[in-house]
Order: C-alpha cells, then structure tokens, then sequence
C-alpha cells in the first residue's frame, strides 16, 4: 500500500527560482523527495541516530529509514573525514568537493567546499574549483588530487598508475593515499544518493 502524504509532508518540488543558479559555498537546503521520518515517530533503533546535532535534517531522518545502513554509514563517515592520521582533513574535503563536482552534486560540494575553504583557508582556489571544474588548474599538489579524483570518480574509473606516481614524487604514502580513495568512494556513493532521493534548494529569505 502506498504511503499517504497529510499536511506537514516534507515532500515537494523546489521552484524554479529557489534553485541553485550552480555551484556554491553558500549554504543549501535539501528537499527530499521521499518522505523523512519525524523524531517523534522514530522508534527505538533509528532515535539514537537522530538524537542532535545534524541528525535531525531531512537527509539523516530519510536515511534512517533503515537504521543499521545509517548506522555504518555514519561510522564509516565518521573515520573517513576525522582520522587521525593520514592524509589532511583539508585534504579529505578537497577529494570530496572534486567528487561531488565530478558527480554534479550541488548540495554536497556545498557542504564540503565550505569545509575546504575553512580548513584551508584558500577559499578563492576553492571557487575556482567550483566555477571552472575539475580541469581547473591551481598548485602542483591540489592539481595532482583533482586529477586522481576526478579520474577515480569516473565511470568506469580513469585512474591510472600515472596518477599514484604523480602523487607518490609530491609525498604521498600508503595511508595518505588510501584516505583520498576512500574519500572518492564515500563521496561518489553519497552524491547518488543524494541525486537520486531529493534536490538542492536556494534557503528563503
């Protein structure tokens, strides 16, 4: 039986003139195209996954649909982007900026180019990456990231042995390297998500 939207539904399309006019670091909303899940009606596995912090959007309450994938998801997240060792959190929010932009995911490469910018207080290279794409040209160690990425991201994948070459002469090791795959992998597979259960949306007012 096919679920029932009342009156407070989250569910709807954006207007033309709240969408996004392209990339940005400004921030977006995101409108879901299935229904969420409110805190209220949570039950006992999905609660604690939505209790605080940015738990409570619509993105998180839609995941939570199936609480033991968001579990792992948020996990997984979680040693991604906030390692302790290896590559840079900097570092890791410029793979996922690349991928989302690779991907044409408006929503994440605005969360995450924000992060870029902040953690590495280059938010003009940023934007370019933004604006020009990922053939954008900036220094020799952000120009060997985007490109890997970028690669990497494709489907099928472009990545070659070339690429980790070029990153191993600017000293990159195994650990560093194996964040910025992970970093692709974990971003290639939220901006599907992403794209495929809601759409950006341009904050009122």
């Amino acid at each position: 039986m096919s679920e029932v939207r009342g009156a407070n539904s989250e569910v709807r399309s954006v207007e033309i003139d709240r969408r996004p006019p392209g990339f940005t670091q400004e921030q977006l909303d995101w409108v879901p195209w299935v229904e969420p899940i409110r805190l209220a009606d949570a039950d006992d596995a999905q609660r604690p996954l939505l209790e605080g912090g940015r738990g409570i959007g619509p993105y998180f309450r839609l995941l939570a649909r199936n609480a033991a994938v968001l579990t792992h998801r948020s996990a997984n997240d979680k040693e991604i982007f906030y390692g302790r060792d290896g590559l840079t959190r900097a570092e890791r929010e410029l793979a996922a900026t690349v991928t989302s932009r690779h991907n044409g995911c408006e929503y994440c490469a605005s969360v995450h180019s924000r992060f870029t910018s902040a953690l590495s207080k280059r938010p003009g290279d940023v934007q370019r990456l933004l604006d020009e794409g990922n053939g954008v040209r900036i220094d020799e160690r952000w120009d060997a990231i985007i490109d890997f990425v970028d690669a990497l991201a494709a489907t099928p994948p472009r990545a070659t042995a070339d690429h980790l070459k070029r990153l191993r002469e600017l000293g990159f090791g195994d650990v560093e390297l194996h964040d910025l795959v992970l970093s692709t992998a974990s971003f290639s597979w939220a901006n599907r998500l992403m794209l495929t259960l809601g759409e950006p949306e341009v904050p009122a007012a």
